[in-house]
């Protein structure tokens, strides 16, 4: 050891003097509020997903077309409970013919409406039909003008097409017969007069113009097994998703006027919306649909299935549905009755014995992935980007909401409007989409990503702040969300990473802290593609922020074993090479511990880092180290650094132990647990450590003592330490803790302390 560092020497000696450090890396940008925001980031998406594809992918359109059979219906008579609001439904279907429910898929919606039309058809000795989506060729609706074919009302010369593109002269129907020629339909109905269309563009093929209501949505003529409109019949039909919401109302009055003068019945099934938000508006056609309790369609089904089974595999099904490790498995709050009719078939085969536990807890954990995948093949049936829009807004929302599970809504709406312009710029670059300025119905958009909103709190620090939090309605879909759309939709990957760098640059924690989490969740599933567009571009700006969330993705992304030697590798290029904001990217990586497999080994890195960057951020990553999991670990190498011959070293001790006299324990949040600081968490760490862990007491008193008495750091420690002594003087808790340790700072170990620094001590104590 040097003069110029003999512990002895005074403060005033001539060698250079370490100051408190006064911020962070990020210059105070990202301290009020992390702690918070990471747990609950790692809470959302820590969790193991079902197997990638162990259940049959759901079909766009589950609902087969044509006449209901009878042995359905029955079965629907005993199984189906009446929802919510069933009387009413039922009194409106029967006085004007046509009821619109509108409500997600899934949600047992087919279901009531078929129970509505099986009452009131077999009261007119009718049957029931679905005709699937859209309105298909050959219900004997007379062809008409101002709406899309097969609605009932002749097109006129000059009659626009949906959307406004004029029909072309000299177009035939599919049969090859030109329109306009006194020919007539093979249900008789005359196929209207001429008509001016593009030519080119046939009837029903999803044109890029998409009229309102697609010719049968593609689906051939006579597929149905409908062919004319029955009195006393009932019919159900789903609305296309792709609606347009200005024309919807206009078509549900000719449909309504159509079963009304046949004395036929309409149930039509709308999806979530701007069309449904319309019609839910104009009250005249539509009620919102209010799904069953899972609980009930669970039992009847179960009821249904076991019937003639021994009593005791009843029971043993329903006490198998309340185990906790299937209700973790499922991941949902409530399952909606599609979900509930599925969970009972597979509790009745494993009440059976033909399906074992293993495969029972899989099939489970598959219900939120298939959601997930369910409401992306969704979104990527719209071709042309107006068409597209809605369901573009609706994706965006639901990775959003995966992303800012739990947060303040409006966090998560802007995040999602800055998404789907991603989304409508990536399919159409020519085109920049606005927003919508007014929402018809407030919460609707959440309805249609099953999320919830209510009371919540955002942590700033010193105070926390009351918000309107959201989030799933299921602990897994939000990790199903996210993976769904980064692995099965390549073309996402793009927009997605442009949003997430974007989202790591604003100095709000609850902001760029979960933008950085799900990043390196991110890479972990796919490293090479996330370090090139997300890793890299973030670890080479000048802002300091996104510099900490690369550092925060890349160690995210190192929990993943298979991933870490690789996150490991590129981190000790950077700290040996030359690129300043790489080295600090790595020195902040290392701060949470996981990069390198182990908290020593961590240590060992920010030790070699610390001697190009003077201590400056190698500090900060040693002491977010000192607030994890393994205190001990830390002022064990600290104690040895404070011996080692090099002076960096030497100096990333001291300037660690003065940060850790200073800064708020909050402030130092990093990606594991460690529940036994959370009641300190307002505290300086010092403090939080000797309360969580006695036993660190002698080496932080070492440690402390040291920078007392040592030249160079002698000013900055008492400076330290009086400040830590105020602060405690505050709060009766911090004082206990600090009052049993002061005595062995002063008694311990082989130096006395220095006399200066004794009579500041003395001076403070005796004024509070």
């Amino acid at each position: 050891m040097s003069a110029a560092e003999d512990v002895g020497a005074p403060a005033e000696s001539r060698g250079r003097r370490l100051d408190i450090p006064k911020s962070d890396p990020l210059d105070g940008a990202g301290q009020p509020g992390g702690a918070r925001t990471a747990r609950e980031a790692r809470a959302h998406l820590h969790i193991p997903v079902g197997p990638a594809r162990l259940c049959a992918e759901p079909a766009p359109y589950p609902l087969p077309e044509g006449p209901v059979p009878r042995e359905e219906l029955d079965r629907l008579r005993r199984l189906y409970r009446a929802v919510p609001g069933y009387a009413a439904m039922r009194d409106h279907l029967r006085r004007t013919g046509l009821l619109a429910l509108c409500g997600e898929p899934g949600t047992g919606r087919a279901w009531t409406g078929l129970a509505l039309l099986a009452e009131l058809s077999e009261l007119a000795d009718g049957g029931v039909s679905r005709l699937g989506a859209g309105v298909p060729h050959g219900l004997g609706i007379p062809y008409g003008a101002g709406l899309s074919y097969g609605l009932g009302i002749p097109y006129g010369p000059g009659t626009l097409l949906g959307a406004g593109i004029p029909y072309g002269s000299g177009a035939t129907h599919e049969s090859g017969i030109p329109y306009g020629s006194g020919a007539t339909h093979e249900s008789g109905n005359p196929l209207g007069p001429a008509i001016p269309h593009s030519p080119g563009i046939p009837y029903g093929l999803g044109t890029p113009h998409d009229p309102i209501l697609p010719l049968a949505s593609g689906i051939p003529h006579g597929t149905s097994g409908v062919e004319k409109t029955e009195r006393g019949h009932g019919y159900l039909l789903e609305l296309p998703a792709d609606q347009a919401d200005f024309a919807v109302e206009a078509l549900l009055d000719r449909l309504r006027a159509h079963f009304a003068g046949h004395e036929a019945f309409c149930v039509v099934l709308v999806a979530g919306g701007p069309a449904a938000d319309r019609l839910l508006r104009g009250r005249r056609h539509a009620v919102p649909y209010e799904p069953p309790a899972a609980a009930d369609v669970l039992d009847r089904h179960l009821t249904e299935l076991l019937a003639d089974r021994p009593t005791g595999l009843l029971e043993t099904a329903h006490a198998t549905a309340r185990r906790p490790e299937l209700v973790e498995a499922l991941g949902l709050d409530e399952p909606r009755p599609g979900e509930a009719a599925r969970l009972a078939d597979l509790l009745a085969a494993h009440a059976e014995g033909r399906l074992s536990e293993e495969r029972l807890l899989e099939h489970c954990r598959s219900f939120a992935p298939d959601q997930a995948r369910a409401w992306f093949l969704e979104a990527g049936r719209p071709g042309t980007l107006p068409t597209a829009l809605p369901a573009l807004r609706a994706a965006a929302l639901r990775i959003a909401l995966a992303v800012f599970n739990g947060s303040a809504h409006s966090l998560m709406a802007e995040a999602a409007e800055l998404l789907a312009w991603e989304l409508a710029v990536t399919l159409d670059p020519q085109y920049a989409p606005g927003r919508p300025l007014f929402t018809a119905r407030p919460g609707a958009s959440l309805a249609t990503a099953r999320a919830v909103h209510g009371d919540g709190v955002e942590d700033l620090g010193e105070a926390s702040v009351p918000v309107r939090a959201v989030w799933f309605e299921g602990r897994r879909l939000a990790p199903a969300v996210l993976h769904e759309s980064w692995d099965a939709h390549h073309n996402l990957r793009g927009p997605m990473a442009r949003w997430l760098r974007g989202l790591c640059d604003d100095p709000r924690p609850q902001v760029w802290v979960r933008a950085a989490v799900a990043a390196g969740v991110l890479c972990a599933r796919d490293y090479l593609y996330g370090l090139v567009e997300l890793a890299l571009p973030l670890a080479r700006t000048d802002s300091p922020v996104q510099r900490m969330a690369a550092a925060t993705a890349l160690a995210e992304a190192s929990r993943a074993p298979e991933v870490r030697p690789a996150v490991n590798g590129l981190l000790r290029d950077w700290a040996r090479g030359d690129d300043e904001r790489e080295r600090e990217t790595a020195a902040l990586a290392h701060g949470y511990g996981l990069a390198a497999g182990s908290v020593v080994a961590s240590l060992e890195e920010l030790g070699r880092i610390a001697c190009a960057d003077e201590g400056r951020t190698t500090s900060y990553g040693v002491l977010r180290l000192l607030a994890g999991t393994e205190p001990e670990t830390v002022l064990t190498a600290l104690t040895r650094w404070l011996r080692d011959t090099r002076r960096p070293r030497r100096d990333l001790a001291l300037l660690t132990v003065l940060r850790a006299v200073t800064t708020r324990t909050s402030h130092l949040w990093g990606l594991c647990e460690v529940p036994e600081l959370e009641p300190y968490a307002a505290w300086p760490l010092a403090t939080a450590v000797l309360a969580a862990h006695p036993e660190c007491a002698p080496r932080l008193a070492e440690l402390l003592r040291a920078a007392l008495t040592w030249a160079r750091s002698a000013g900055a420690a008492e400076d330290a330490l009086v400040g830590w002594i105020r602060r405690a003087a505050g709060d009766e808790r911090q004082l206990t803790v600090l009052c049993g340790f002061l005595p062995r700072l002063a008694q311990d170990g082989d130096e006395p302390l220095d006399a200066a620094a004794a009579t500041r001590i003395r001076e403070v104590l005796e004024a509070l």
